[in-house]
């Protein structure tokens, strides 16, 4: 018998469930996981960026759907590089969480980090893999960026990018904030060594014919500020720790030849915790059934189909770090702080999507805030 049609009873209902899938040999395709460190969606031209070049993620983009609106629930790398992972927030982050890989190695896939390249030469046979590429140094030092990315960006004044004099509460890297430009030059042309160097990995999956059987999936694990707001790096860079959309808002772009739209953009409010869900409904994979997980697949939104009438796409997001919790719908954010530990936030980022005008304690938005605090309350209970 060939392997095409030895499939397991969750594969053979995987794949019921899952008509457009129904032209392969297998519901299992191979996943590659781009996840690079302190990089905005707001920072891509894909998204609207148009001072900082980085030409193959955009190709990535049109080749593929990007979600508008991926949003962290966490300001941080690691907080939130763990929730991509673990689908877990950070309140119920614990140290023998499984991770995605190891959910996938047992739905039987391959599972391959560090060196991209040499793992991808070594794929032989059809058991699927799964490949986990990191970039977690794009604050390379300026000699060791390629002279030519550095010489692009030399006369570059950055007079889009929004930057701002030094906030008040400025905390960490307020050094660079006192001669900004040089230091947004410098992370531009470390971007776009970043984005250089992707090409290399897309080129190597094209050249060993495994486009169309591998899904490919590019976010961060955070964003940053390049000086919006007058502060520099991500959550941490103010104190207290802020939550600002440069930072929790994060590229998610999902390219699979033939089977995900080709130039698609997305509106749904999806959540980094929504992720680990999606990719294991694609792989056949089952969940972790010790905690409730919070979030939930957004594979119909990813195939341009609708979601069940009965259970429709919820535009309502959470977060949460050390003294501060989010809530964010499609329109409002909420901020709140534990007591002493800094003032609550509202911003109404319809009318205010640079989050200038602290709606907090405006008694017009008395009810907004109370209903986005109640939905954070049954969040938590719903999490703990």
């Amino acid at each position: 018998m060939s392997h095409s049609l030895r499939l397991t009873r969750r594969e053979l209902l995987f794949a019921a469930a899952l008509p457009a899938f129904a032209k392969l040999p297998s519901a299992r395709p191979n996943i590659v996981l781009v996840v690079a460190d302190d990089l905005g969606a707001w920072m891509l031209a894909c998204y609207g960026n148009r001072e900082i070049r980085t030409p193959n993620i955009d190709l990535l983009a049109r080749g593929g759907t990007r979600f508008l609106y991926n949003i962290g629930c966490a300001p941080t790398g690691p907080a939130n590089r763990a929730a991509l992972l673990t689908g877990r927030p950070p309140h119920q982050q614990g140290s023998h969480d499984p991770a995605l890989a190891d959910l996938l190695a047992a739905a039987g896939y391959l599972s391959g980090a560090a060196n991209p390249i040499e793992f991808l030469d070594s794929q032989k046979g059809d058991r699927p893999f799964f490949l986990t590429v990191n970039q977690t140094d794009l604050l390379a030092s300026a000699e060791e960026l390629p002279a030519k990315f550095r010489d692009m960006y030399s006369k570059s004044s950055f007079d889009g990018i929004g930057w701002e004099p030094m906030a008040p509460n400025a905390a960490r890297d307020k050094n660079l904030l006192a001669d900004v430009v040089p230091h947004i030059r410098q992370r531009a042309a470390a971007l776009t060594t970043f984005d250089d160097r992707l090409s290399t990995l897309l080129a190597r999956i094209d050249q060993r014919g495994l486009r169309d059987k591998t899904i490919i999936v590019f976010t961060s694990a955070s964003g940053f500020l390049l000086g919006r707001h007058g502060l520099w790096s991500d959550g941490l860079a103010s104190d207290p720790p802020n939550m600002y959309e440069e930072v929790m808002a994060t590229p998610m772009i999902w390219s699979w030849q033939g089977k995900v739209p080709v130039e698609g953009a997305r509106p749904e409010l999806v959540s980094v915790y929504d992720c680990l869900p999606t990719i294991c409904e694609l792989a056949g994979a089952a969940l972790p059934q010790d905690r409730n997980l919070p979030g939930r697949s957004y594979l119909p939104a990813l195939l341009n189909e609708p979601f069940p009438k009965k259970q429709p796409w919820r535009n309502l997001v959470f977060g949460d770090f050390q003294a501060a919790q989010m809530a964010r719908d499609s329109r409002y954010k909420l901020v709140l702080r534990d007591q002493d530990k800094g003032p609550g936030e509202l911003f109404d980022l319809r009318g205010d999507p640079r989050e200038k005008r602290n709606q907090y304690a405006n008694p017009s938005f008395v009810t907004v805030r109370e209903n986005l605090a109640a939905e954070l309350d049954a969040w938590r209970k719903r999490t703990t």
